[in-house]
């Protein structure tokens, strides 16, 4: 009988504790911008090698329907975390949506202006009366336009040709002169494998404030700080793992859906942004933060100036 019962109570110790862990651990969706690749690897190694479960986290990664959604759906309390873009953030917290930065993935700027080298357009200031194709409607006055006028080209002296998702066939086709909106590290490499030289002239260098590509954000009434600085802790141990072992992670990285990331694309593109992964994810850049978004508002993409602040979680009480 007291065998019986220990081992009864040993049962109830061992389940009470294997409930507890369960408890303990945090379930978050996170949607990302666009289907899973390269720019997507520490959360896909921090997956990958147990760096989440290790803190007690569960994340379900989703790709979106429409790109254009995952940061409203953050704001709409419909996902909890979304990967998304600094200019972006600055254009919906202009809007009031409660959106802050809760970690960085791509630190710098990836997007680009992008022509053939047969083009014969060796600067800027070739592009003059040419036609320059783009993804999407967006701030490209902004940014493309003060690249532009830093060479002496006025915005209204281009034709920009909306050529939705089929940038660099555009480009290639002879359809456009130029594409806006392609990233440095995807439509060059695309280019290059179809047997096309590009030459890409980068915004930062071109007057537009550096930037960082890729954010995830949540919504600032639900920032979860505990589970939050356990979720960079993980990517943070990714991006390591991932510099440290670049080979090695992109194995796994690939494993992670073979069928569709084990491509020549996403390997040029992967080892182009190994450099650009954020090495610290929690880091808040206020600086950064505050000269974008007084560029935004300066360029009239934003109607009122943003308060830094409102871009990152408040102190934790």
């Amino acid at each position: 009988m007291k065998r019986v019962l220990s081992s009864l109570l040993g049962g109830a110790a061992l389940l009470s504790a294997s409930m507890l862990a369960q408890a303990e651990t945090t379930k978050l969706t996170l949607m990302l911008d666009w289907f899973v690749n390269p720019n997507h690897g520490p959360l896909v190694i921090a997956e990958q090698r147990g760096y989440f479960a290790d803190q007690d986290l569960e994340i379900v990664m989703q790709e979106p329907a429409d790109p254009s959604m995952p940061a409203k759906l953050v704001a709409a309390k419909r996902t909890d975390l979304a990967v998304t873009y600094q200019t972006s953030l600055a254009i919906d917290v202009a809007a009031d949506l409660p959106l802050v930065v809760a970690s960085t993935l791509i630190a710098t700027p990836l997007n680009t202006l992008t022509v053939l080298e047969k083009s014969g357009i060796k600067t800027m200031a070739d592009l003059k009366g040419k036609k320059i194709g783009i993804a999407i409607a967006g701030n490209e006055e902004a940014t493309l336009g003060t690249m532009l006028e830093r060479n002496g080209v006025a915005f209204d002296e281009v034709q920009l040709i909306n050529v939705g998702w089929a940038l660099s066939s555009s480009l290639a086709s002879g359809k456009v002169d130029g594409i806006w909106g392609g990233l440095r590290n995807f439509e060059s490499n695309q280019l290059e494998l179809e047997g096309y030289a590009a030459k890409a002239f980068f915004p930062e260098e071109h007057g537009v404030p550096a930037y960082d590509e890729l954010i995830i954000v949540a919504n600032r009434d639900e920032y979860n700080h505990d589970a939050m600085a356990r979720f960079n802790q993980a990517v943070e141990l990714a991006v390591q793992y991932i510099v440290n072992h670049p080979e090695e992670a992109w194995q796994q990285f690939v494993a992670y859906a073979p069928d569709t990331l084990d491509t020549e694309l996403n390997r040029m593109a992967w080892e182009d942004t190994l450099t650009r992964f954020a090495l610290r994810p929690a880091a808040q850049d206020f600086g950064r933060y505050q000269q974008f978004s007084e560029f935004m508002f300066e360029k009239g993409v934003i109607a009122k100036p943003v308060a830094t602040e409102l871009f990152f979680p408040a102190a934790k009480d």
